[in-house]
Order: C-alpha cells, then structure tokens, then sequence
C-alpha cells in the first residue's frame, strides 16, 4: 500500500560535504589535539583566521542593497524577531531540561544556538527552490547576520550567564576587537576591495571554509585538553538531538503559520519560514571561539548538529512547496509535513 503524499520524502537527503569536514577536523582534534606551543600557535591562528572572516563578511555585504530592501520592512523585522526573540525563547523554555535531560554544558551550547543569527546561502536557496520571494530572503538574511554582529553577543552576555562556560565582559569586549572592528573595517575599504572578492570569490570561499575549520581544530584541542568531552555520554547526545529536532519543528510550524495569520502572501510566507527558522554555522562558530575559549568545543556542537538537521529538513519542505500550486490554498508546513524528514534525519551531523 502506497504511502500517502505528505508523508514521502525524497530518495536522497542533503548531507553537508562541509558537514562532514567539520566532523572530520572535530575527529582530528580528538586523535591529535593541539597542545603545549603547537596550542599557543593554534589558538593565535585561530583568532587571525575570526578577524579575517568578518572582515571579509563585511567587505562582502553592500550596505546599498541592505537599505533598499527595507522597504519591505514587516517581512524583514518578522524574521529578526524569529531569530533574536522567539528563539532565545524556546531557548530559555529548555532550561527545565537541565540536569536530566542534558547537562548544564550542552545547555549552554543549546542557548548559544537560538542566539546565532540566521543564514544566507541557504535560506536564499530553499527560498528559490520553494519558489517564495528570494529578494526578501536575500535582504532578510543580510539583516539577520548584521544584526547578529551586535546581538548575538550582547543576547548571550544577558542570558548564557553561568551556563556561558566562560562567557564574562573580557569576552564582550574580545566580540569588539575581533568581529565587530574587522567587520566595521571591512565596510569601511568594501569600495576598494570588492572588485577583488568578486575576481577571486571561490580561492576566498576556501579561505572562509579553512579558517573555520582551523576554529573548530583549536576549539576541539581545547576542549580534549580540558577534559570536557568526558561530560557527554551517548544517550545525552541522542537526547541533544530529540531536542533539537523538537525545536526546529516548532521554528519551521511558527514561522509559517505565524507568517499567514500576519496576513503574508505565499511567497513571503515562504522567505519569512527559510529564513526565520535557521541558524548560521559559519557566524556562529567564530563567535562561539571567542564567547566560550575552552569550553567552544561543547558550546559548537549542538550547533553542527542543527545545521546539517536544518539542511536536510528544509530540502524536504523546499521540494514541499514547490509541488504545491501558488493558489491551492493553505500549503502544508506544520509538524505533520516535517515529522517524516524529522524521523529520517535526525541523527544528521552524527
């Protein structure tokens, strides 16, 4: 007996080659970790490599195309208060599992996630493939990571507190000297430097991608030396995951349902959902190298692991939405439509 429509998925799930990357430096760390000068050295690169990002992060991001997408500015504030406000929410609602469902560390990584500002390339991609409204996504995005400049940092200075695993004002102001200046820095010389980004825009993906892979390294090694990866067992990293997936379904049901009964159309439902209901890997694993120190390795892992779930859920609903007629009506986008890829793919990142 057939299965019934809303429930097939298709054959072949994404799975992040990055992903996978990331799990194979984490496994590097783990076997050879960094230590004594070899650590020194990794650390200091480390912190090179975060400036340099937000640097290019900035030189990247055109102020001009920010501005004028705020023209559509209920679309791009339902989406900020999405990623700074209803999640640090759930966030916070998850306290009550601590101890016996994950420990006061994984928590405070499980926090740190819900204040990550959203993504770009892939909110912009899901939003295209579900035919919603991608200069919205575009804008939205551009939005969201800006915002988490600022924000991020200041939300996990008023909420991570104990469970920051380190986080104190000399970590407030490390945020300034390495992510906030760099980027400032990186607006700043975007007229004279974008013709080259643009020239040599795949050796500087290579570069973005290397250097958080050397973040995660000197994380990792961190956190063998400190010992913390005796604290997660198995079983809390299996109910890390039930966590987590119970959070993206209610993220992906909020963000669209919410969307409709704030009287958007489709394809703004669609852009507000993609890119509402995500999280960065590629801002938040800086800004955690700097929050956390020693305690980064713990404090990043919940946030691989939703990244690859996010990726593969919303390739489910994206492929969804693009099958549904523009007019049919109330498209499906609850937890009935994403319990199925849920269930497939919630050991994503493992």
């Amino acid at each position: 007996m057939p299965r019934p429509r809303m429930f097939r998925i298709p054959a072949r799930l994404p799975l992040d080659p990055y992903v996978l990357a990331l799990l194979g430096t984490v496994g590097l760390a783990a076997l050879l970790p960094a230590r004594g000068s070899a650590a020194a050295a990794a650390d200091g690169a480390a912190t090179g490599a975060v400036a340099l990002l937000f640097f290019l992060y900035g030189a990247r991001l055109s102020t001009r195309e920010a501005l004028d997408g705020l023209r559509h500015w209920r679309l791009h504030l339902t989406v900020l208060l999405c990623t700074f406000a209803v999640f640090p929410l759930l966030g916070l609602a998850a306290r009550g599992l601590v101890p016996h469902v994950l420990t006061p560390p994984l928590y405070g990584g499980l926090l740190f996630l819900c204040l990550v500002p959203s993504t770009i390339q892939s909110s912009i991609a899901f939003t295209s493939i579900a035919r919603g409204n991608v200069p919205a996504a575009i804008c939205a995005g551009s939005f969201s990571s800006l915002a988490g400049i600022v924000l991020t940092p200041l939300l996990a200075g008023l909420l991570l507190g104990s469970d920051g695993g380190g986080f104190s004002f000399d970590a407030l102001v490390k945020i300034v000297v390495q992510l906030l200046l760099p980027f400032l820095a990186g607006q700043v010389l975007r007229r004279w430097v974008s013709g080259f980004l643009v020239r040599h825009r795949k050796v500087l993906g290579y570069v973005d991608r290397g250097s958080i892979l050397l973040v995660v390294y000197a994380a990792f090694s961190a956190g063998m030396s400190a010992g913390v990866w005796h604290q997660v067992s198995p079983a809390r990293l299996g109910a890390l995951l039930l966590v987590e997936a119970v959070l993206l379904a209610v993220a992906l049901t909020l963000t669209w349902y919410g969307a409709g009964r704030l009287g958007f159309g489709r394809e703004d439902r669609i852009a507000i959902q993609f890119a509402g209901s995500k999280k960065s890997l590629a801002a938040g694993l800086p800004m955690a190298s700097v929050l956390f120190g020693a305690h980064a390795s713990l404090a990043v892992l919940p946030l691989m692991l939703f990244h690859q779930m996010q990726l593969m859920v919303c390739a489910v609903i994206a492929r969804r939405r693009a099958a549904d007629p523009p007019g049919g009506g109330l498209p499906r986008g609850g937890v009935a439509e994403i319990s199925a890829p849920l269930r497939q793919g919630g050991t994503a990142g493992r």
